[in-house]
């Protein structure tokens, strides 16, 4: 794995229906999905063109509970060590560390407010283009929505060397602080807003035209939650759920 220490290499779905999912995000996103032949367990990849950009699956059966929803996968130097550390401080284990034979060896994890991600050491030397702030249908920003912002940061800084960017104040909410990881801006964290959804990392994937993701979200049977909204750089936003309930974001510009 090229990616460095810290690196968002991989996103995956967790879903109830994954033949509505693959028609669903391919109307959206322009995403063609295949099935992934190394895996027994019906996994599959979303595509834009040649370039694999995530993965999705059935809610495995024995996550009693589980809600469909979106996962970070986070490219770490050593598996083991990383699951270890974040476990002793104050995260949690839900999968230990486990090979995929060609694949790679991740663990899942939760940070100490609950949020899950993925830690994984790929094993291919390719560099992972699934995060790609300008790629269209690739993720271009992931955004934490966390119950303690500043312990958040501790814990991912001391992780991952994610390091504080700018800031935008949102009133009683406190700042929406950007986080960098090296010299790139790779999302931001927030509090988590009362009465929404609860703490977790969302992902906005790139579009072409805001206007007309938006017109296909609602007219596959998704829900916009919030938006089109502006945000700087010229460029909107929308916050939705696909027809099972599984929170994404999409960002691009508006073409009318």
């Amino acid at each position: 794995m090229t990616n460095k220490h810290g690196d968002f290499i991989w996103y995956e779905l967790l879903t109830t229906d994954v033949d509505a999912a693959a028609r669903f995000y391919g109307t959206v996103i322009g995403w063609q999905s295949r099935a992934m032949e190394e895996a027994d367990n019906g996994y599959r990849l979303f595509a834009m063109g040649s370039t694999d950009i995530a993965g999705f699956m059935p809610v495995p059966a024995k996550a009693e509970g589980m809600r469909p929803g979106w996962l970070g996968y986070v490219g770490v130097d050593n598996v083991d060590e990383a699951a270890a550390d974040i476990v002793q401080a104050g995260g949690a284990q839900h999968m230990p560390p486990t090979d995929i034979p060609g694949v790679g060896r991740f663990a899942l994890l939760a940070d100490p407010q609950g949020v899950p991600f993925y830690v994984m050491r790929g094993a291919s030397e390719e560099t992972s283009t699934s995060f790609s702030p300008n790629g269209i249908g690739h993720c271009q920003w992931n955004e934490l929505s966390t119950s303690d912002p500043a312990a958040a940061l501790a814990f991912y800084k001391a992780r991952f060397g994610w390091e504080k960017g700018d800031a935008m104040p949102m009133g009683e909410m406190g700042d929406y602080q950007f986080i960098n990881q090296g010299d790139q801006t790779i999302g931001a964290v927030m509090r988590h807003m009362p009465g929404g959804p609860p703490p977790m990392w969302n992902f906005y994937f790139g579009i072409a035209d805001i206007d007309a993701a938006a017109q296909a979200v609602s007219g596959t049977g998704g829900s916009i939650h919030y938006g089109p909204a502006e945000v700087p750089g010229n460029i909107y936003i929308i916050v939705a759920s696909d027809p099972q309930g599984a929170l994404f974001g999409l960002v691009g510009p508006r073409k009318s």
